[in-house]
């Protein structure tokens, strides 16, 4: 009887840990084969990517390599974007890989598999905000984390000039007061006390302006009651 192929698309948080865990009991013993598909060679925590965004991360040190871990965890981790599922022959279609000019890498090609699991993830819900899909940065991926930090720091940047300090005034809106909205206010002021500190920015905290955009009554709905009281209070102290 053949071996099994599990392939599992997505290296996020789930589809990482059920890989893992796959490999360890399935994929060790070669009773199946654990396939980890992601686009991606590195996997970052999802709930980390607020502090990606801000630089208090170091994705170099935080960061998870695919191919390292599969052979540590006996999965094999193969990188493609998936462009289509073929349900009747089990097959995947998987887009060229090009490299960092545009050549093609590895060309289009299918990959089999016995069972399939889609671990995709999720993308950040604007609610049809006016507005946000068009202006606004979204931190669903390291990419998008990198982007924001560096718009962030070329913001900085431009009021590097201790003359400028009581000209400016430096507004950031926030949409959605979630763990993240909440997470990322915070650490913006951090970022902005350690850029002043080093010199990179004239800007301190008096010149910032965070505002926190949430449709519910308070944020982080769904928390204990206790601990949106105390979210409120520093919240407080640092508008």
């Amino acid at each position: 009887m053949p071996t099994p192929r599990i392939v599992i698309v997505g290296a996020g948080a789930g589809g990482l840990a059920l890989a893992t865990r796959l490999g360890r009991t399935l994929g060790k013993r070669k009773r199946a084969e654990i396939v980890l598909l992601d686009r991606n060679t590195t996997h970052v925590w999802k709930p980390l990517l607020h502090e990606l965004a801000t630089g208090v991360l170091n994705s170099s040190m935080d960061e998870v390599d695919l191919r390292g871990h599969s052979s540590a965890h006996f999965y094999r981790f193969q990188r493609g974007s998936l462009t289509g599922i073929n349900r009747e022959q089990q097959m995947l279609q998987l887009a060229p890989i090009l490299d960092e000019e545009g050549y093609e890498v590895l060309p289009a090609r299918e990959l089999a598999y016995d069972y399939l699991v889609m671990a995709i993830g999720s993308v950040s819900n604007d609610f049809g905000t006016p507005g946000v899909a068009e202006h606004c940065h979204f931190i669903d991926s390291p990419e998008q984390a990198k982007a924001f930090q560096r718009d962030m720091i070329n913001t900085f940047l431009r009021y590097t000039d201790p003359n400028l300090r009581q000209h400016t005034q430096l507004t950031i809106g926030i949409v959605g007061g979630g763990a993240t909205g909440v997470e990322l206010a915070a650490e913006l002021f951090d970022a902005s006390r350690m850029l002043n500190a080093y010199g990179v920015t004239a800007l301190d905290n008096q010149q910032i302006s965070v505002h926190l955009l949430e449709a519910a009554p308070a944020c982080c709905r769904g928390f204990r009651n206790g601990s949106v009281k105390r979210l409120k209070q520093s919240l407080k102290r640092w508008a």
